[in-house]
This record gives C-alpha cells, sequence and structure tokens, in this order.
C-alpha cells in the first residue's frame, strides 16, 4: 500500500487510533487523482436501468430526489437548483473503480461494500446527514467544502425524501480538492457542498444490521436443519376449554426446539454464503459464446484471470464461497484460489486439470475472466 492513502500512517495505525472512532483529513491521499471518468459518462451510466442512481436538488430548504434510471430530459435540461447526480457500485461497472476499492484493502473484503461516485453542480450536495457505515470521501474533479459534526443529536427532518438532519451544528470545516481524501467513522454528521462542478468518489463499508445477521442465520438454519417425526399427543388430556392451547404441548414443543443446535463452523458457513451473496439487482449472464476449455487453458496460460467486478470470493481457512456459493474443491487448487480471492487475479496458474475446470466454470458464468486486472 502507498504511503500516501492514509496519510503516512500505517494501515495498523489507522485501524488502531481511527477506525470507527474519529475523522481522519488526509491531504493528497492519492497524488493526481482527478477521477475516474468523464462527466458525460457519469450520466449516461445514471440513465442505464442495471445501474443504481439518484438525483437530487435543493432550493436551500426543500429537497426533490428521483430514482433512477434518470431520464435524459431531468439530467440535460437547464437547473435552477443546484443538483447532484449519485451513481452506485461502481466499482462492479468500471474496473478502474474496483482497482480503486481494491486499495483499501487493509479492512477484509467482507466489509468493504462499493464505490459511489457523484457530480454536483455549484452549490449541490445531499444535506447535512450521517452514514450507519464507514466511509472514506475522495475528492475528483473540482472542490468540496465539507462540515462534520460529532454531535449526537440525529434527529431527521420529517417528511423529507432523504434523510437530512434537523440540528447538525458543524463542528469543523474543510474544502478538499482533487486527491484529497476524508474519512468518517459510523453516525459521523457531515455535509458536502460543491463548490463550482465536482465529483467526490465514496468508498463505503458494509455494516449489517444485528438483526440482519440474526434473521438470515435463522433462515440458513431453516434450509440445514432437518427434524424427523410428526407431532404426537398419546396422553392427551380432557380440558374444560377447547380455546385453551394445551401446556404440555407447549412443553413438547419447546423441548423439540431445544434440541436445535449450531456450531463455530454453522456461522463460518452462513458467513461465508451471506457476505458473498451479491446485491438483488446484480445478477451474471453466463457468456452465449465461450472459449473452449482448450483455448482458455492457453488463455489462462498466457494472460491469467481476473475476478469479475461483480465477483465476491471469500474464504475461512481452506473453504471458499463465491457469489453466495460454497465451492468444492478440487484437490491441489487451494493455493490458487487463495491468491485469487485475496489478489482478485493470478498471473500464474498450475497447470492442473481439476483448478482449470473449475475456473473454466465460473469463466463460463461470467464470474471471472481472462487477462490481468487493472492495477
Amino acid at each position: 500500500m502507498d504511503k500516501t492513502l492514509l496519510g503516512g500512517l500505517s494501515p495498523r495505525t489507522f485501524l488502531r487510533d481511527y477506525w470507527q472512532k474519529r475523522p481522519l483529513l488526509i491531504r493528497g491521499a492519492i497524488p493526481g487523482f482527478n477521477g475516474l471518468l468523464p462527466r458525460e459518462q457519469l450520466l449516461d451510466l445514471a440513465r442505464d436501468e442495471d445501474v443504481e442512481s439518484r438525483f437530487i436538488a435543493h432550493d436551500g430548504r426543500n429537497w426533490e430526489m428521483e430514482r433512477g434510471p434518470l431520464p435524459a430530459s431531468l439530467i440535460r435540461r437547464p437547473k435552477t437548483k443546484p443538483w447532484t447526480v449519485l451513481v452506485q457500485g461502481l466499482n462492479m461497472l468500471l474496473p478502474e473503480a474496483d482497482a480503486l476499492m481494491r486499495r483499501f484493502s487493509f479492512v477484509p473484503y467482507a466489509r468493504l461494500d462499493d464505490v459511489m461516485v457523484s457530480y454536483a453542480t455549484d452549490g449541490g450536495g445531499v444535506g447535512p446527514h450521517f452514514d450507519s457505515y464507514d466511509v472514506f470521501l475522495l475528492q475528483g474533479t473540482g472542490r468540496r467544502r465539507w462540515q462534520i459534526s460529532e454531535q449526537t443529536d440525529l434527529t431527521l427532518i420529517e417528511d423529507a425524501p432523504l434523510r437530512i438532519l434537523k440540528n447538525f451544528v458543524p463542528e469543523h470545516e474543510w474544502v478538499l480538492e482533487p486527491g484529497d481524501m476524508l474519512y468518517l467513522p459510523p453516525k459521523c454528521a457531515h455535509n458536502g457542498i460543491a463548490e463550482g462542478e465536482c465529483t467526490t468518489y465514496s468508498i463505503g463499508f458494509r455494516t449489517p444490521s444485528m438483526q440482519e445477521l440474526a434473521t438470515g442465520f435463522l433462515d440458513y438454519l431453516r434450509d440445514e436443519i432437518c427434524m424427523p417425526g410428526m407431532y404426537a399427543d398419546p396422553d392427551l388430556a380432557l380440558q374444560a376449554d377447547p380455546a385453551q392451547l394445551p401446556a404440555a404441548m407447549i412443553d413438547r414443543v419447546e423441548a423439540v426446539l431445544n434440541t436445535i443446535k449450531w456450531s463455530r463452523k454453522d456461522v463460518e458457513a452462513f458467513l461465508g454464503g451471506y457476505l458473498s451473496e451479491p446485491k438483488p439487482h446484480v445478477f451474471f449472464d453466463p457468456l452465449d459464446d465461450p472459449l473452449s476449455p482448450k483455448r482458455f487453458a492457453q488463455q489462462v496460460s498466457k494472460h491469467g484471470v481476473r475476478l469479475d467486478g461483480r465477483t465476491l470470493l471469500l474464504r475461512s481457512g481452506r473453504q471458499f464461497w463465491i457469489n453466495g456459493e460454497p465451492v468444492e474443491l478440487p484437490a491441489g487448487s487451494t493455493d490458487t484460489l487463495r491468491e485469487l480471492a485475496s489478489a482478485r487475479s493470478v498471473a500464474r496458474i498450475a497447470d492442473h486439470e481439476g483448478t482449470l475446470d473449475l475456473l473454466y466454470d465460473w469463466y463460463c458464468d461470467g464470474f471471472l475472466h481472462t487477462g490481468a486486472a487493472i492495477d
């Protein structure tokens, strides 16, 4: 990792002193950075029905928001109010954005979420708000003024189309130039205001709620457990009120449910599948005209393979999960898959039939491609 990304701090020091604790302003985090795509390409993405996007405008007091795909008439017409266009999941659409996100791999991939880009006209922004997750705000083109506050009052304006803080009181203020970056921990109130046209790239992190995790794990157990037999009550006793739920029935069902157990291995398997599962709007199209297995092997031997930007490959020990599914490991493939999961690409692959067969299946499914990754 380059030394400028965290302002000269080592990842270990950053995680110890700042991660989920306090904000950090980093001047020149990526020297020479001026964004990843031009304005017109960004606006074209906002019109794509397969891309998550939002249009936000305000007059200082009133806010309006429209979710994508955004009609050309909305984002091309002259505006009397400052406005912003947000495009989510840029790392799944642009290899350079995926490479940008991987610069933050000092945080596990299980926690990395996506890269969002925002384009704003002069005065544009999304209002004072807070996020429930960590975020790095990297300035692309232009300048943006950031106001932040570690206030505890997180009351929101009622009936607003956005989560706008009602009583935002800035404590610090900085103007970010291209390549500057601001780290904010969860629930740190902030407000970004464009000074002229500008773009900002947000590297966000996944923070599932405990309710989500618990519900997801119970869903996982539902598909894994097998409870034999049928309910029976040969000792059923006569009771005065037929509407009364029998106490003996409660006891029997409680006793059966108490036999349901889970282990650390079950939690590991659940998390591997849950955290590698693509978001609901993400899908893969199998290739219409894939290379033959022989031609694929030739290409791999010359150019290696790289994961698709949408693909999530996680591991725990010798167990791997790809896009929500556990991987059946061919013998001798562990080292290759470990490198592929960590680096997102492999330049050289051992000439092992089982490994090549697995990679070929993933290639046909659209999970990976031949060729080197973008640095």
